[in-house]
């Protein structure tokens, strides 16, 4: 059985592509897509805007720039995320390490799992 999450979801994501698909699964698990950001100045802006955001889905690579800024801006707001990376848990610095991962090429299941241990949402 899958699980509904609900919430606003901050996506960061250059790829439209993915982007789209995030939103997808997103809206497919009850969550309210917010962005998509293309570049981490644009996700910086959301990061730390007023509009309240229940957890957020971080490319770590955004147009050749790391993700991490935005990371640090949700982290200071107590806002759960997941990194998505090609490179899984060993593209990521060891600061960030056991953070939770997908990997791309990702499906819906991995977003959904990855979401849910973020956000300490138990499985059904």
């Amino acid at each position: 059985m899958s699980q509904t999450l609900s919430g606003r979801v901050l996506i960061v994501e250059d790829e439209s592509l993915v982007a789209m698909l995030l939103e997808t699964i997103l809206e497919d698990m009850g969550c309210t897509p917010v962005g998509p950001a293309s570049t981490i100045d644009e996700g910086l802006a959301l990061a730390t805007g007023s509009e309240p955001l229940d957890a957020a889905l971080l490319d770590v690579n955004v147009a050749g720039r790391q993700v991490f800024p935005i990371a640090e801006a949700l982290k200071a707001r107590g806002v759960p995320f997941v990194f998505s990376t090609g490179y899984g848990e060993s593209g990521l610095s060891d600061e960030w390490r056991g953070h939770p991962t997908v990997q791309k090429p990702f499906t819906e299941a991995a977003i959904r799992e990855a979401l849910m241990k973020a956000m300490g949402v138990e499985n059904a």
